[in-house]
């Protein structure tokens, strides 16, 4: 029996009868970025590289709920016109601090990288996720990275696009973590990858989007007092057990650590 991937549920998670007793477990890790991986929102610290560390009140002013990115390819043009460059952004992402715990869980992954699929999927941006994981030596821990298209025009302005456009009602406009995890997971089926579980390390409200679609198998870690572990609170209040997957908090990445180290324990 497979569980349906068409925005209510992930695709079969279980293991085929007959597959080889020897083959490990595989786990898919889906981990966020902005507050998750890092403990600071990347696109907040790449103001540092502004005059003054600052924005001007008029820029400030033009923010709109729901279309953050767009925002932001207005900050990028401003810093861009004040002459802000590549390397001025780059050493701001290379120093953004992991959050705590989080180099201990890298190194623990890194151990057991056979039995974990990682993925990460975030609305920031990809030229400040990779300068960041790469700074940290954690960047080939990821089989795949999902986030806003960014690169350098001609004039050196740093430039960011929408990721992708979605029907989603809960999500930015640029950006719907549901469709790309369940998008992502059918490939991965047609692909004859099953996995067993589904892990989901995050913060956001963009994060509880997708973790709604686990499963009771699965296991879902919001941040301890981020939206994400608030509204998973709150859904369990209004509708006890329509949150399927186990809530495990966190506020160190060493909790995480320790949850995974007794699932491969049961293994």
């Amino acid at each position: 029996m497979k569980r349906c991937c068409e925005g209510v549920g992930l695709p079969c998670l279980f293991k085929g009868v007959g597959m080889a007793s020897s083959q490990p477990p595989k786990y898919l890790l889906i981990f966020d970025f902005d507050e998750t991986i890092i403990n600071e929102n990347s696109d907040d610290s790449i103001i540092r590289a502004a005059p003054g560390q600052a924005l001007p009140e008029h820029i400030r002013q033009t923010f709109c709920e729901g279309f953050y990115n767009e925002y932001m390819q207005r900050v990028l043009t401003y810093m861009g016109d004040q002459g802000v460059k590549m390397g001025d952004f780059k050493t701001v992402y290379e120093n953004i601090p992991l959050s705590p715990g989080m180099p201990d869980l890298f190194q623990f992954l890194s151990k057991n990288h056979e039995v974990f699929e990682i993925i990460l999927i975030s609305d920031a941006n990809m030229f400040g996720i990779e300068c960041n994981l790469r700074a940290a030596g954690f960047y080939s821990l990821f089989r795949k990275i999902f986030s806003n298209p960014s690169s350098f025009d001609k004039r050196g302005y740093f430039t960011l696009g929408p990721y992708h456009s979605h029907k989603c009602l809960d999500c930015p406009a640029n950006m719907c973590k549901r469709k790309i995890l369940t998008e992502y997971l059918a490939e991965r089926a047609q692909e004859e990858v099953e996995f067993e579980r589904v892990f989901y390390v995050g913060d956001g409200a963009n994060d509880f989007c997708p973790s709604v679609t686990l499963t009771s198998a699965d296991i879902a870690f919001p941040r301890k007092g981020y939206p994400m572990h608030r509204m998973t609170q709150e859904m369990e209040n209004k509708q006890p057990g329509a949150f399927q997957a186990t809530v495990v908090p966190w506020e160190s990445a060493t909790e995480v650590t320790r949850y995974l180290q007794e699932v491969l324990k049961k293994c």
